[in-house]
């Protein structure tokens, strides 16, 4: 009996020891997970320093939500304009959609770090709500702003690696278009919606820094004269020849009746008898992140040299 009683002792003691033991894995474990999500860095934005988790777990991003997206970062709040993209819209399925005029919205998804854009409004609500860091649309070229966006979630050497990338693929698909049509092959950005068409330079979206930029190729020279300082220009349907050049890239809805291709003015410009039109959905060509950029290059690579 004082055999088995024993025996049952060292029993009893192990188990005691190895539940202890567990007990203060988890514990040792969760203190590093508190530690990790309660951790800050200073991060040195354009209004100033900013103190920011260093590994930001919920993430609400007024601004620059595709490119935080890009790097997997910890969404758990979008601006409307991010849901509408067809190229976000699964994939951030369960974020919610947040606006800086609503910060009740926003306090909702008790975000450890806001991103916002200067031009918009209750900034100084949103400082309060949990540290934001602001941007100004344009401040920074597409690559540069996402790099800083790597800088932001502690995940610079990702997104420059993407960046580097980007640049080699885009520059060789330049070359080859213009060995392929010369040296100076031209291509224009138009955009039409329900009252107006526009004509865009070379940073406004819509593909336009991968064709002017990445891609090195030219635009006609009187879109660079309307287009490029501003931005974009607002056409009628009339002066579309005018700025058409060799290749045509339109961006539309398709949930637009379109029926300016139908007319005689569209179907008598050159590029679009000699069938060089390359066509892109509007509302998933309106940011230039890395999701939206590959997505273009892939289109305007086939658009371009897919049929030689």
């Amino acid at each position: 009996m004082k055999i088995k009683h024993y025996f049952l002792m060292i029993v009893f003691t192990s188990v005691v020891f190895v539940v202890s033991a567990c007990g203060s894995e988890s514990s040792s474990s969760q203190a590093e997970n508190t530690a990790e999500s309660t951790d800050t860095v200073t991060y040195e934005s354009e209004t100033g320093p900013v103190e920011i988790p260093a590994n930001p777990q919920r993430i609400v991003a007024l601004t620059n939500a595709p490119n935080v997206h890009a790097l997997d970062g910890e969404l758990v709040g979008v601006d409307q304009w991010t849901k509408s993209s067809p190229l976000f819209t699964d994939e951030l399925a369960d974020e919610a959609v947040v606006s800086e005029n609503e910060p009740e919205s926003i306090m909702a998804e008790d975000p450890d770090l806001i991103i916002a854009g200067s031009h918009m409004e209750n900034l100084e609500e949103l400082e309060k709500i949990a540290p934001t860091v602001i941007y100004t649309w344009g401040k920074l070229d597409y690559l540069s702003q996402q790099v800083e966006i790597g800088k932001l979630l502690n995940k610079e050497e990702e997104a420059q690696e993407w960046v580097d990338d980007f640049e080699q693929r885009t520059a060789k698909i330049g070359e080859e278009i213009k060995a392929e049509y010369g040296e100076d092959v031209t291509v224009t950005v138009f955009e039409v919606d329900a009252k107006n068409f526009y004509v865009f330079g070379d940073n406004w979206a819509r593909g336009t820094e991968i064709l002017y930029q990445a891609m090195d190729l030219n635009m006609p020279e009187k879109v660079s004269e309307d287009a490029l300082e501003e931005g974009y220009h607002t056409l009628s349907l009339e002066a579309l020849p005018e700025y058409a050049g060799d290749f045509i890239v339109v961006s539309k809805k398709s949930s637009e009746d379109n029926e300016f291709m139908e007319s005689d003015i569209w179907n008598n410009i050159p590029a679009v008898k000699n069938n060089r039109v390359i066509e892109i959905d509007q509302e998933a060509s309106s940011y230039s992140d890395p999701i939206t950029l590959d997505y273009l290059t892939e289109i305007f690579e086939e658009g371009f040299l897919g049929q030689q």
